[in-house]
C-alpha cells in the first residue's frame, strides 16, 4: 500500500528499455492505467507495475497468459488447461490486478467496482509487504525477492543519466 515514486512516463521508459519491441502506445497506456488504478485504491503503483513486468516478462508474455487476455499478473494461471482469467480490455485487467494486490495487502474496502473474479478467495491483509507474496500470490519462495529486484531495476533506471 502507499504511493509510488515513479510517474507513468518513467514506468513506460523502463519497460521499453527492457523490451525495445514493446508497442510504445500500449506501453504508455498501461503505465498510465497502473498509476491511475493503483492510486485510486491506495496501492503503490511502482510495486504493481514491477509485478506486471515480472509476470509478463516485460510484456513479452510467452507463457500461458497471452496479450489478448489483458491479464497482467497471471490471475488464475496455474498450468496447461488453466491459462488464467480473461478481461475485456486493458483497464479492467489492470484494475483486477490492483484489486487482487490490495486484497492481499490490506483489509480495506475497494474504492472501485469489483472486477477481480478471484478476489473472494484472498486471505485479506495476509501479505502487507512485497516479500509476503511468496507462497500466497505465487508458490515460488523467491517471488517477493523477484518483485523487489524488478523494483530496484526500475529505480536504478529512473535515476540513471
Amino acid at each position: 500500500m502507499g504511493a509510488g515514486l515513479l510517474d507513468a512516463k518513467q514506468l513506460a521508459s523502463f519497460l521499453v528499455s527492457g523490451n525495445p519491441l514493446a508497442d510504445e502506445r500500449r506501453t504508455k497506456e498501461l503505465s498510465a492505467l497502473y498509476v491511475e488504478e493503483a492510486d485510486a485504491e491506495g496501492v503503490n503503483h511502482d510495486v504493481a507495475f514491477a509485478q506486471m513486468c515480472l509476470e509478463t516478462g516485460l510484456l513479452r508474455f510467452g507463457g500461458l497468459v497471452t496479450p489478448d487476455m489483458h491479464n497482467y499478473c497471471g490471475l488464475g494461471s496455474i498450468g496447461p488447461g488453466k491459462p488464467g482469467e480473461r478481461f475485456p480490455d486493458a483497464r479492467t485487467g489492470v484494475r483486477a490486478h490492483i484489486q487482487h494486490l490490495k486484497g492481499y495487502a490490506s483489509g480495506a474496502p475497494l474504492a472501485s467496482p469489483l472486477v477481480d473474479p478471484r478476489y473472494r478467495w484472498i486471505r485479506y491483509g495476509s501479505a502487507p509487504a512485497v516479500m509476503d507474496l511468496a507462497g500466497k500470490w505465487a508458490s515460488d519462495p523467491e517471488y517477493g525477492v523477484k518483485i523487489t529486484r524488478m523494483l530496484e531495476r526500475m529505480y536504478a533506471f529512473s535515476t540513471s543519466p
